[in-house]
């Protein structure tokens, strides 16, 4: 049995020696699905995230909202930021959603905030055209610079315009990104993208890029 909340049913995916909650929804017709990597010290209830798997999944998307870390490995800060022990785990929930009747059928894209966007990038490098686009949030992707020009997936950057250091960050990152990218700026928002119309135009720009690159797998 699964329990259904606002944001999905809730699910369990094992990775390792550890099952890690989930909330999966996946609307009638979805033609894509989007697993969200969030940042450390949040979790799959982070309000930000929240709200852009719901314009997703309005979009017509398929959304998976995961803790990456237990609760006992998220009051480690060192592991928060163990940015290969966050893509293994996003390569188990990938696996796992390849063998799930409801969405095996669907091609996945990663979403990706802060030092979640560095865990996305590592994986979708490791997992070639498994993956079919990634969009990070205020993202961190220098922390996964050497897996950078392994990256086959079409990948957008999404960056606040107040938020300068992470803005240089990316474009080095940028640089080293091989696949189809863009890059885009979005005027006057700072790092977590609090200020009016800030969130609504990254769900904007997440939903067209997802839309554009996710199209349903023939199997």
């Amino acid at each position: 049995m699964r329990l259904v909340s606002d944001s999905g049913s809730l699910v369990y995916i094992p990775a390792g020696r550890v099952r890690l909650e989930g909330a999966l929804s996946v609307p009638d017709g979805a033609e894509g699905l989007v697993l969200f990597a969030h940042g450390s010290g949040s979790s799959r209830h982070s309000p930000r995230n929240n709200y852009v798997a719901g314009v997703l999944r309005k979009s017509g998307l398929a959304t998976l909202l995961m803790d990456l870390l237990t609760r006992d490995e998220d009051i480690d800060y060192e592991t928060r930021f163990d940015i290969g022990l966050l893509a293994e785990r996003l390569d188990a929930a990938t696996s796992w959603l390849s063998e799930e009747d409801s969405t095996r059928r669907l091609r996945t894209g990663y979403f990706g905030a802060s030092t979640g966007a560095a865990a996305a990038l590592m994986s979708a490098a490791r997992a070639g055209d498994a993956i079919g686009a990634v969009v990070s949030r205020g993202g961190r992707p220098d922390l996964a610079m050497d897996a950078l020009a392994g990256v086959s997936s079409p990948t957008l950057l999404i960056v606040g315009g107040r938020d300068d250091i992470v803005i240089e960050l990316n474009r080095k990152a940028y640089q080293r990104i091989a696949a189809e990218k863009e890059m885009v700026i979005v005027p006057g928002a700072t790092h977590l993208f609090e200020e009016p119309g800030a969130l609504e135009e990254v769900a904007s720009l997440a939903a067209r890029w997802f839309k554009k690159y996710l199209k349903p797998l023939k199997r």
